[in-house]
């Protein structure tokens, strides 16, 4: 396998690790593991960790931020022009669809960082098929969005 280079060297992945500054440990790299069976936390903190991640990536990632902002003119569209309920599950489905891949290529994208600081053929393919599969789901969205709201749009103004 053409695998980072770090990925065969332990010492270089540990000093990679070592080298992040402590403010930007995770609540996961801070936690100990202790041996024996795993106890489970309670759900609540599962939850928080969960929207702690969507919230770091809305604070340090543009692209979901102009998701966010996509989202909300149509739900004011959406809301402005009276789409049909099978139009709002639609649109839900399609936001969840957009904003969830968005999350999981922000952590793709930040496991290749934690991996390799090198410029590695692997490591672009991985960050640019995850950004692909976004732009996929956004245009085809904005593709059904269009199908949605041009009738309603045309109707409105006549």
């Amino acid at each position: 396998h053409d695998w980072p280079r770090c990925c065969h060297d332990t010492e270089s992945m540990i000093s990679n690790r070592e080298s992040e500054s402590a403010s930007s440990r995770s609540h996961y790299e801070n936690r100990e593991r202790q041996p024996g069976p795993r106890r489970h936390q309670p759900i609540y903190r599962s939850f928080g960790y969960a929207f702690q991640g969507i919230w770091e990536c809305v604070r340090d990632e543009r692209n979901i931020r102009i998701h966010l902002t996509m989202t909300a003119l149509v739900i004011i569209g959406g809301i402005i022009l009276r789409i049909s309920l099978n139009e709002w599950i639609i649109c839900l489905i399609l936001f969840g669809l957009v904003i969830s891949l968005e999350l999981v290529n922000t952590a793709g994208e930040s496991t290749v960082d934690l991996v390799t600081e090198e410029k590695r053929p692997l490591a672009k393919k991985a960050k640019d098929t995850a950004a692909g599969a976004v732009l996929v789901a956004a245009i085809f969205a904005a593709i059904i969005g269009l199908i949605i709201f041009i009738p309603k749009i045309v109707d409105f103004f006549r």
